[in-house]
């Protein structure tokens, strides 16, 4: 998650100065006009742009992902698509950040649009390829489900942090530390599926096997990590010190 806005939870930049808040206050203009073409458009920074292409890689994941689900299991391309999106993700994540601090922009609709980007790419997405390899069972799909939420309500509660700013700031006004994992760091789980399409290890030779085959509780036990990732991602008390 980038530093566009201030305050806390994932280290965002300090608050909008005076300096910046023309910036803003032409934004607000643009987005409650009811006259002209394209004011949304024309409302958005050029970091917002760059966090539309966070966005775009994630999104471009899930198709990639259902594409091959509807093709030859064999035929791999469409996997690693999904998988090789990500990274890219992150990259314009990092770079929305330090395109709105070099150009001394921020606002709340660029950290609104940053939290949605990052739920698609690294919330959805890596879930959407963990079910094309092979995780598809009925309790499979309720704990990525769960995974899911639980970055959902991780970016919620940035964004309620990052506005009352509880956590604590060292002297420039940048937080501490990360409250919980930041949800990027789902790109670990994306290195471990991509290690397993490499060695073939998808649809019924996913890692681990599965447990209660043929019953309501069929599962494939490899899906725990997800889970456990959604649970590092939500915790209150995990402090994770900032580089």
């Amino acid at each position: 998650m980038s530093r566009r806005t201030g305050g806390a939870g994932n280290g965002v930049a300090a608050k909008t100065s005076v300096a910046e808040e023309p910036s803003y206050n032409k934004q607000k203009d643009l987005l409650s006009s009811t006259e002209g073409h394209f004011s949304l458009l024309r409302a958005l920074h050029m970091a917002d742009y760059i966090t539309e292409l966070n966005g775009f890689c994630g999104i471009m994941s899930i198709f990639s992902s259902l594409r091959y689900c509807l093709g030859d299991p064999a035929e791999k391309t469409n996997l690693y698509l999904a998988l090789a999106f990500l990274p890219f993700g992150l990259f314009f994540d990092f770079m929305d950040g330090r395109v709105a601090r070099w150009r001394k922009k921020s606002s709340m609709m660029g950290q609104e649009l940053d939290s949605l980007a990052d739920l698609i790419s690294f919330g959805l997405a890596p879930a959407c390829v963990a079910f094309s390899l092979g995780m598809r069972t009925t309790v499979d799909h309720a704990l990525l489900a769960v995974f899911v939420l639980c970055g959902l309500t991780r970016l919620a509660r940035f964004n309620v942090t990052a506005a009352s700013g509880d956590i604590p700031k060292d002297a420039s006004g940048k937080a501490s530390y990360f409250e919980g994992t930041p949800i990027p760091t789902t790109l670990g789980l994306d290195a471990l599926m991509a290690y397993w399409v490499s060695q073939g290890w998808v649809i019924d030779q996913v890692p681990l096997g599965v447990w209660f085959q043929d019953t309501i509780f069929e599962v494939h036990p490899v899906v725990a990590l997800f889970l456990v990732h959604g649970c590092l991602m939500c915790s209150k008390t995990l402090h994770v010190p900032k580089p």
